[in-house]
């Protein structure tokens, strides 16, 4: 973006906004919805700045101009229940859409290596045996492997679950700065999922492990290659920060890191009430897969249809918190 021009455009609307704020206490009803609409557009061009070619002097100019205009038309923090509707209708699925490329690249490679690592255990009975004993591999096809699901009350099983999956979520996302550490730990959980479906498969058991996989499994495993791509995505910024900072590359990509970190950890109580209450169920497995299957589709279309909308009107996918600038845009 030519950022000369893009000033050059706009700011006889930044002068004006800044005479407005200043004004506050004396406009008119005509100046006061001009306020709010110059405010609403001068907080989607301060976004376009920070996203596309950020200039620090400018960027901190803007910043200003909006945090005093948004005194001016706010005159009072908004309140806490707005805040936490727009975090979900806005700010989580906008920080999951825009770091798409990542999560879903994540998911693509891990399953592949787990059918790879799947195929090459359920056909070669020399690495079942390395794995483990003829005994002890009967033992997981024909009970352990189904019994975990029913092992425990189902309430106390769904917050086992949930606290499990949030650790592993908070872990990749904490150590995605250093890359590594989150590829062995994807590394790990792929080869566990390869291994035990390539032994349920050897065991005949190929529709029993994706019984019991799948109705949970798929909006769990969508939650760890989110917080994995995440993860990485940070990582990367500090690896290649493009035109911003270093630093201020983090802050942004931590910053919508964070959102996604809140949002998954409700997410992944949905996926714990899936894994205690529907996987070990009575139900048929075609219905048991079939609700893990719409309410994965569910969380698919929140993200890209809420997300998508979210991003292409400006929202970073930024939590609110220290250090964050104002990048609320609502109208171009």
């Amino acid at each position: 973006m030519d950022v000369d021009a893009y000033v050059t455009a706009h700011q006889g609307e930044w002068r004006r906004l800044d005479q407005l704020a200043r004004r506050r206490r004396r406009l008119s009803g005509a100046e006061a919805d001009e306020l709010v609409g110059l405010y609403q557009r001068v907080a989607t061009h301060l976004s376009v700045i920070q996203s596309s070619s950020p200039d620090a002097a400018l960027v901190a100019h803007l910043s200003t101009l909006v945090a005093r205009a948004r005194a001016a038309v706010a005159g009072s923090h908004t309140p806490a229940r707005k805040d936490i509707a727009r975090f979900f209708t806005d700010v989580y699925p906008a920080a999951v859409y825009r770091a798409a490329p990542w999560w879903v690249s994540v998911g693509v490679v891990f399953l592949l290596v787990s059918y790879v690592v799947g195929v090459w255990v359920g056909t070669h009975p020399s690495v079942q045996a390395s794995i483990a004993t003829k005994r002890e591999v009967r033992q997981l096809v024909d009970h352990d492997f189904q019994h975990y699901y029913s092992s425990n009350p189902a309430g106390s099983f769904a917050a086992q679950v949930a606290t499990n999956n949030a650790w592993v979520t908070a872990l990749v996302l904490a150590f995605g700065v250093l890359i590594l550490p989150v590829l062995w730990i994807l590394w790990t959980n792929a080869l566990n999922v390869g291994i035990d479906g390539g032994l349920m498969a050897a065991g005949g058991k190929t529709d029993l492990f994706f019984g019991l996989i799948l109705p949970h499994g798929l909006l769990e495993l969508t939650c760890v290659f989110i917080a994995s791509g995440a993860g990485l995505r940070l990582g990367w910024a500090w690896i290649d920060p493009g035109p911003r900072s270093r630093s201020q590359a983090l802050m942004q990509t931590g910053l919508a890191a964070g959102a996604i970190a809140i949002g998954l950890a409700c997410t992944l109580a949905v996926s714990g009430v899936l894994e205690a209450f529907v996987t070990p169920s009575e139900l048929p497995t075609w219905a048991r897969v079939a609700i893990g299957t719409s309410v994965w589709a569910s969380f698919l279309s929140y993200v890209f249809v809420l997300g998508g909308r979210a991003a292409r009107g400006g929202e970073t996918g930024a939590v609110s918190g220290a250090g964050a600038t104002d990048t609320a845009p609502v109208a171009a």
